[in-house]
């Protein structure tokens, strides 16, 4: 892996060629993050997103903690209307809106913001170190960048309605099992599984596997007969696609596909 570029507060670096990793990179607050945190990270994936050679791309924090929420020392100043017109809320959409795979690498702490960054992720690889949560009903307030929504969604009512209203964590072991994460590792094996899972999808069809994100995540969105449509529509589109005959004609003649996202 060769380090690419260092910003304020995260570094960015190339694994192979087509998978980008961000490492949140604050140690002394614990990558609390703020405002200019979320911006390189918008940017970066703003980047990747009108890169073809960027196919995947890897968030991560140190080996000690993923993120320990928002950076309270620039939040306390500000008042209602402050918060409202906060551009934090453009840069967390721009994240959610990010259309190739994003996973992320979790060892140590991801609470509040840090949760929420978490749940932006398509696929989770958490240490066994892992403490995951929303405790901002501790310090008098709520969640506000999509904890009580995406939550809830992910794990149920009943766990996330504890999660929020206590201000509680759970463990790595909890969040697998409430379907939060995807795999559970060894606190040392966390950043290598999730980049090589993250090669592994680099090597699929780029497009099958945009178009497959887009249909899983409007899921959420749709209906189940307006999904199925939708799902119907992106199979259908693929069938003109060089990648799907790509695909078919290395199965048969039994080679490595060699996807070109077209």
């Amino acid at each position: 892996m060769t380090t690419q570029a260092e910003r304020e507060d995260i570094q960015v670096a190339r694994h192979g060629a087509h998978v980008l990793h961000l490492r949140l990179n604050r140690p002394a607050l614990r990558n609390a993050l703020r405002n200019q945190s979320l911006l390189e990270i918008a940017s970066e994936l703003a980047r990747a997103e009108s890169d073809d050679s960027v196919r995947t791309v890897v968030i991560s924090g140190s080996e000690q903690v993923f993120a320990a929420g928002a950076d309270l020392n620039e939040m306390i100043h500000k008042d209602a209307v402050a918060t409202q017109l906060d551009i934090r809320t453009q840069y967390w959409r721009a994240i959610a809106r990010f259309p190739k795979p994003l996973l992320a690498a979790v060892n140590g702490y991801a609470l509040g913001a840090g949760c929420e960054l978490l749940m932006q992720a398509d696929i989770v690889i958490a240490g066994r170190s892992a403490r995951i949560g929303q405790p901002e009903i501790n310090l008098g307030t709520l969640p506000g960048a999509g904890g009580t929504q995406r939550l809830i969604r992910t794990v149920g009512k009943p766990l996330a309605m504890k999660m929020v209203l206590s201000g509680e964590f759970i463990v790595a072991e909890e969040a697998l099992r409430a379907g939060l994460v995807a795999e559970v590792t060894e606190d040392e094996d966390t950043l290598g599984r999730a980049l090589a899972l993250a090669t592994t999808i680099a090597q699929k069809s780029p497009l099958a596997v945009r178009l497959a994100k887009e249909a899983m995540l409007q899921s959420f969105e749709l209906g189940l007969e307006a999904g199925l449509l939708f799902e119907r529509k992106s199979f259908a589109l693929m069938a003109a696609s060089a990648d799907r005959q790509e695909g078919i004609a290395a199965f048969l003649q039994k080679r490595a596909a060699v996807f070109s996202g077209r």
